[in-house]
């Protein structure tokens, strides 16, 4: 009788205090930071196939959870970051983006008293072009742009494919095309020989005549869609950056890559915190967290971009450290060309080309209806807050 009294005693508090354990621990869990990163996608180690979950990591270490969603180009993000709607406290865009973001003042500076590993980026990647003074960014990865292209499809041989062959006629319906238009455009400068952050207006009138001409033999226009399309073997050719040669690769043994003998297009994608975060301190550590040795190293050696990072390349694989693909010679950058901001002018005249394009429309056109959309838009917001605030007043 005893034993069943004391057991339900037993039973009776657990049951009691079972909620308060619980809420306790709601309570814990609910306390902790979020921070919002801003990725592109297929672009950080995830825990696949036995790799390091960074952010899991990162969570582990700190205590800082992190929310980390994915953009398929700088557009996409610029846009996004534009609108007002957007809440994140790193971001990673690729170079010229960064400096449309510094001259929008959407950026903060950093702390760098705060970025113990920032030592360990090689200077080479220190003020450049985009950040030339050094106070926005942090470099993440860097690579080259080349042709990915499927050896049973494409009679061409690897020496002899350059970027001409996206705009051969016998491989139509067969072509990827980036969709995006800053590297869609310097694709087609690099193969006219004209300055891929050339200021002349022609050029890019030419580049965008180019781009039309092209289109008919576009399969379609893609960013990570590459990955399923080229490995299921759907296409023949398609641009896209070297760093994810070893994927795509692994994916499907008859794909090849090649950098054209023309010349390409050198990128730097760097982590940056935008003007509106909500947890910069927080940021700064992630950001901190991802120059790590430790961490750098098993970052990269999932995604396979080339690393600013000093100590992780020379801990890298000798056959990716000592990879033309990856690491060219200093000889070889002659050839190749780092992607600059442009001044404001020629990217509102881009964005224009780009829709017509796409599209076979005037893009001023259709630039015009979504101004005015935005500005009813802007108008009717503004209209609905008025009445809310004379209701609030009455």
């Amino acid at each position: 009788m005893i034993r069943r009294l004391t057991c339900l005693f037993i039973s009776t508090l657990f049951i009691i205090i079972l909620p308060f354990i619980f809420c306790i621990n709601c309570e814990a869990k609910s306390s902790r930071t979020t921070i919002n990163v801003y990725n592109w996608g297929e672009y950080i180690s995830n825990g696949v196939d036995g790799t390091l979950d960074i952010n899991k990591e990162f969570t582990k270490k700190t205590g800082i959870e992190v929310n980390y969603t994915t953009f398929q180009s700088n557009e996409e993000m610029f846009a996004k970051l534009s609108s007002g709607g957007a809440d994140y406290d790193v971001i990673i865009p690729s170079d010229y983006m960064i400096g449309r973001l510094i001259e929008n003042n959407m950026l903060q500076k950093l702390d760098f008293s705060k970025l113990s590993n920032y030592g360990l980026i090689d200077d080479k990647f220190k003020n450049l072009s985009y950040d030339p003074n050094n106070e926005y960014s942090v470099p993440y990865t860097w690579g080259l742009v080349g042709i990915f292209y499927n050896k049973k499809m494409v009679s061409e041989p690897e020496q002899e494919i350059s970027w001409d062959i996206l705009w051969e006629p016998k491989y139509a319906e067969k072509i990827l095309m980036f969709d995006n238009a800053r590297d869609a455009f310097n694709i087609s400068l690099i193969r006219q020989g004209k300055s891929i952050n050339s200021t002349n207006k022609n050029d890019w009138y030419g580049a965008g005549e180019d781009l039309k001409n092209q289109k008919p033999l576009v399969q379609a226009y893609v960013m990570d869609q590459i990955f399923d399309k080229m490995g299921n073997e759907e296409a023949a050719l398609a641009p896209y950056y070297a760093g994810d040669a070893p994927l795509l690769m692994r994916s499907n043994s008859n794909i090849g890559f090649v950098i054209p003998k023309q010349g390409t297009m050198m990128f730097v994608d760097a982590m940056c915190i935008p003007i509106g975060s909500k947890h910069p301190t927080e940021a700064h550590q992630y950001i901190d967290f991802m120059c790590s040795t430790e961490i750098a190293k098993a970052n990269i050696e999932y995604i396979g971009y080339s690393t600013p990072q000093k100590e992780v390349k020379e801990l890298l694989d000798p056959e990716i450290s000592q990879n033309d693909i990856y690491y060219p010679p200093e000889e070889s950058f002659k050839n190749i060309e780092a992607i600059k901001n442009l001044p404001n002018e020629i990217n509102i005249l881009l964005d224009s080309l780009w829709i017509e394009v796409k599209t076979g429309k005037s893009g001023g056109l259709v630039q015009l209806v979504i101004v005015l959309l935005i500005f009813i838009a802007i108008y009717v917001f503004v209209l609905l807050n008025k009445r809310k605030l004379n209701k609030g007043l009455k």
